[in-house]
């Protein structure tokens, strides 16, 4: 039952980006700068040109471009849960092997990755530490993985206001920085850091067009949606309080030892 309920959810996440695509990155001010960030950490790994690198999550190629600015050389191979993601990089002409794949349950077998990147993909997968486990798996020795993913303290003062309402809101629970590192203390070589970027809309609404925007809106597994009244309480709550809120975005890597 649990597995026919995680392929159900995946199904319901990738048909959200998939609807997204066309749009995406006109909303996702925050994914680019997180997705330069990660790769500025990554850009320190000292690689063969034609070294063989695999993204999970390309979206429309946010990060993709950025590890080809830093190894053009580089075999890249780039994927995303939704086709229509991976066909939209595509259109874009990146110079990478595009692929359409579940980043928790990849299909490569064996060591034969110098480096894995993933930006703010990983908040969707249903056991993180498992896969976590699988991706170190698909590393040669000294190969690393760097990632971004959503941190506990994402979207703070929309939880507030729901809480403030007697409510409960649709996101899913991310890790706090502490959990992540606990998640990694058992890799030979690991750190995590984390940095909070401001949702660069305001007013409740904006924050829900935001989610829509970007393909972000399923909610956490059993949720049951708001009635509009209720909704419409949480969404005045939220703009008396300011109506700003944040990205909480943990970043992590593990080195393959």
């Amino acid at each position: 039952m649990r597995i026919a309920m995680g392929a159900a959810r995946k199904a319901l996440i990738g048909a959200a980006f998939a609807a997204a695509a066309e749009r995406y990155d006109e909303g996702a001010g925050v994914q680019r700068v997180v997705a330069r960030h990660l790769a500025e950490l990554a850009g320190r790994e000292r690689l063969a040109p034609d070294a063989p690198i695999l993204e999970i999550g390309c979206g429309t190629g946010l990060l993709t471009r950025e590890i080809q600015e830093r190894w053009p050389q580089a075999d890249l191979t780039a994927t995303d849960l939704a086709p229509e993601m991976v066909d939209a990089a595509a259109r874009a002409g990146l110079a990478a092997r595009l692929m359409a794949m579940d980043g928790e349950a990849p299909v490569f077998e064996g060591a034969r990755f110098d480096l894995i990147l993933s930006s703010l993909a990983f908040q969707w997968f249903e056991d993180l530490p498992l896969a976590l486990a699988r991706l170190n798996a698909l590393l040669r020795p000294g190969g690393s993985l760097y990632f971004a993913t959503m941190g506990a303290e994402s979207f703070a003062s929309w939880r507030a206001a729901h809480e403030r309402c007697g409510l409960t809101p649709g996101l899913p629970d991310y890790p706090t920085l502490g959990q992540l590192q606990a998640m990694l203390a058992g890799f030979g070589d690991a750190f995590a850091c984390d940095e909070h970027h401001p949702v660069p809309i305001e007013g409740g609404q904006g924050l829900l067009r935001h989610f829509h925007a970007i393909g972000a809106h399923v909610p956490r597994p059993d949720y049951r949606p708001l009635g509009p009244s209720a909704l419409r309480r949480v969404i005045d709550d939220f703009d008396r309080a300011g109506g700003a809120t944040s990205y909480h975005v943990l970043y992590g890597r593990i080195t393959h030892v």
